[in-house]
């Protein structure tokens, strides 16, 4: 019979995503392992890959598509033998009619976990408001950003996406062909929320919240309101010692070719970390109902600011990494990031977060505990100051850096000694050698 193809869960978290592209077409045949489509989470664009093989029979989800619930049919794939008129897409759950399933448990053919057909999830994008101008103008957020890019009017072009859906052919297109127009200003629709009476809908503009933007203050929310009772700390750390240690490995590295390497301050504070967590395991800890979580690697995310939202990529087992390595993975994990290619077990989980602002000016501040993790270390900037050694008035380079703890499982004692142990590596560099 008919396999639907459901929409997958690219993680434990993920309730919808958007169908962002199909890279086939009713009625190409797919073998297993084949990329067929690429669906755009609150935090990444990844690739889905065919289980089954068999031909593409019908897509019910067109591209473009927002809010697609996970589980939700998005194709129909058919095996020899049949032939679309064996399709039932009423009785899939995902048809354009919004018929509820009434298979119990369809067979996955991209991976997904099987499952009943979640409530039914239209084939086409919720519509979007209309302009000023009063016709509505229906396009994917993606379509609607390669056309500003490019300086095209949207509602000069006829969309071939469900329902007469922008999606992004239709402005690549239009820009390959030269079809452009004058960017008209943007519609301004005052959301609910907001009090006219505080904010005349002229007086601001309006950017709609995205799928990152929501889950970031979510999360934020919750960890600062309701979950997490934390408490900061603070220490100065001399960095001369680093400073100089780093200027000899860079003025002594490849400057071409696969093996040049330039380190930066982040670096030996990253690795100075895990050794710190691994010398304090108490603060390499998860706070859960039924037990605290000591973990044996030092996982550390490291907070990457992308245009709507931030993210936190994750340098596994960092102790045991030198800090060429580290180096090259953050600065890999960080571009990929920003394009939204990462994947999902390169950016969840971990045991410990890192936020440096310190390349911003900032002198100090505190972060919000990032769950699950036990604490997050905040990191100014590094600047001369005058210090007191020995008596005397002396010139040193200091940065100041901030552990915010999550109580439940990082005490006031275990977050200073972790501070102590992060200040010996980081102004005794060799140590970390040991």
């Amino acid at each position: 019979m008919p396999t639907p193809i459901l929409m997958p869960a690219l993680s434990p978290t993920m309730e919808e995503g958007t169908l962002a592209k199909w890279n086939v077409k009713e009625g190409d045949k797919v073998s297993s392992g084949d990329v067929i489509a690429e669906i755009e989470t609150d935090k990444a664009t990844m690739e889905v890959e065919a289980v089954d093989e068999g031909t593409v029979g019908k897509i019910i989800v067109g591209e473009g598509t927002e809010n697609v619930k996970v589980n939700a049919p998005i194709a129909v794939l058919l095996e020899d033998g049949e032939s679309a008129d064996d399709i039932d897409v009423g009785a899939l759950g995902g048809g354009t009619n919004g018929e509820a399933a009434t298979t119990p448990e369809p067979k996955p053919a991209n991976g997904a976990a099987a499952s009943p057909v979640p409530a039914p999830v239209p084939a086409t994008a919720p519509q979007q408001a209309a302009p000023a101008g009063g016709d509505r103008i229906l396009a994917s957020p993606l379509a609607r950003r390669i056309a500003k890019l490019e300086g095209i009017d949207l509602s000069l072009l006829k969309g071939t996406g469900p329902k007469g859906r922008i999606v992004k052919r239709d402005v690549e297109k239009a820009a390959k062909e030269g079809v452009r127009a004058p960017a008209a200003a943007p519609a301004q629709i005052a959301p609910a929320s907001v009090d006219p009476r505080l904010y005349p809908a002229d007086s601001y503009e309006a950017v709609k919240l995205d799928g990152m933007r929501k889950v970031i203050a979510k999360r934020l929310t919750q960890s600062f309101n309701q979950e997490v009772p934390h408490f900061p700390l603070n220490i100065d750390v001399e960095l001369d010692n680093l400073l100089a240690a780093r200027a000899r490995i860079n003025a002594t590295s490849p400057k071409e070719g696969d093996d040049a390497f330039k380190l930066s301050v982040n670096d030996f504070i990253l690795k100075a970390s895990a050794m710190a967590l691994k010398k304090v395991p108490a603060a390499n800890a998860t706070y859960t109902d039924e037990a605290i979580l000591l973990h044996k690697h030092a996982d550390i995310g490291v907070a990457v600011a992308i245009d709507g939202g931030l993210i936190t990529p994750i340098v596994w087992k960092a102790e045991e990494k030198g800090l060429k390595t580290i180096s090259a993975e953050v600065k890999d994990m960080a571009a990929r990031a920003r394009n939204k290619k990462l994947k999902p077990e390169e950016y969840q989980g971990g045991t410990f977060s890192v936020s440096n602002l310190g390349m911003f000016g900032i002198k100090s501040f505190a972060s919000i505990v990032n769950q699950p993790h036990g604490a997050i270390m905040s990191v100014g900037a590094g600047e001369e100051r005058v210090v007191v050694k020995n008596g005397k008035m002396e010139i040193a380079t200091v940065m100041t850096v901030t552990l915010t703890c999550d109580h439940r499982v990082v005490d006031g004692a275990v977050g200073a000694q972790f501070l102590a142990a992060f200040k010996s590596f980081i102004e005794e560099p060799a140590a970390m050698l040991l």
